[in-house]
């Protein structure tokens, strides 16, 4: 169990340590995964940047979903549970769920764009993996730009996403498999929800830590 998500990033990256200094590109997934990436860039002084990707969530269980969809359109979708989603409900929500990104690129990263990912070796990181929907975007996001290499980093995840998600990219670390694993929650003894206002205020802090030219101080 982890402490925090500040912790838990802590200790991804000392699995990450051979990117130290290699000019890598740490890529979180908001909301959750901020301040988990923000502990690994720190340490490796790496670039970072937040990729928005959004579940596709079941219209009569939006805690499941049916897929995700990462902010340039790259689409993720779980064929077994499409089946119980009408194409009409599919498509309505696939148009939710981009006008959602809009409003979060423009709320978390100012409407800036993305950092260039072309050429780069890329490391995705979230606080988990559940069903992985958002991850499956990212990675797909990231493969159609381009990248020169896709690392997924996370402390927790369920076993077989894990190793799913493992088959799709170059290298994948976690740090934590438990046997019943029912959500990432379980696995972290203080555990909030992320708002937009605490990922804004990350992204500050990374600003003042990038402007006074820190490396592995953390933030």
């Amino acid at each position: 169990m982890f402490r925090d998500r500040k912790e838990a990033g802590k200790k991804l990256a000392l699995e990450l340590d051979k990117y130290k200094n290699k000019n890598v590109l740490v890529i979180a997934i908001p909301r959750g995964g901020v301040e988990v990436g923000l502990e690994i860039a720190s340490y490796l002084n790496s670039d970072f940047d937040i990729l928005v990707s959004r579940k596709l969530p079941i219209p009569y269980n939006p805690e499941a979903g049916f897929g995700a969809i990462a902010e340039d359109g790259s689409i993720y979708l779980n064929k077994d549970a499409c089946l119980w989603v009408r194409k009409d409900d599919i498509e309505r929500i696939k148009k939710e769920q981009i006008k959602e990104i809009k409003r979060r690129i423009d709320v978390l990263r100012g409407g800036n764009p993305l950092t260039q990912v072309k050429g780069r070796i890329v490391i995705l990181v979230d606080d988990g993996l559940a069903m992985g929907s958002t991850m499956y975007a990212s990675v797909e996001y990231c493969r159609n730009k381009n990248a020169k290499k896709v690392i997924v980093a996370v402390p927790v995840s369920g076993k077989d996403v894990f190793y799913e998600i493992k088959q799709l990219v170059d290298e994948a670390y976690v740090l934590e498999m438990p046997y019943n694993f029912m959500a990432v929650a379980q696995s972290y003894l203080y555990w909030t929800d992320v708002t937009d206002e605490d990922v804004i205020e990350l992204m500050e802090k990374w600003k003042t830590h990038i402007s006074h030219g820190s490396t592995t101080q953390g933030i």
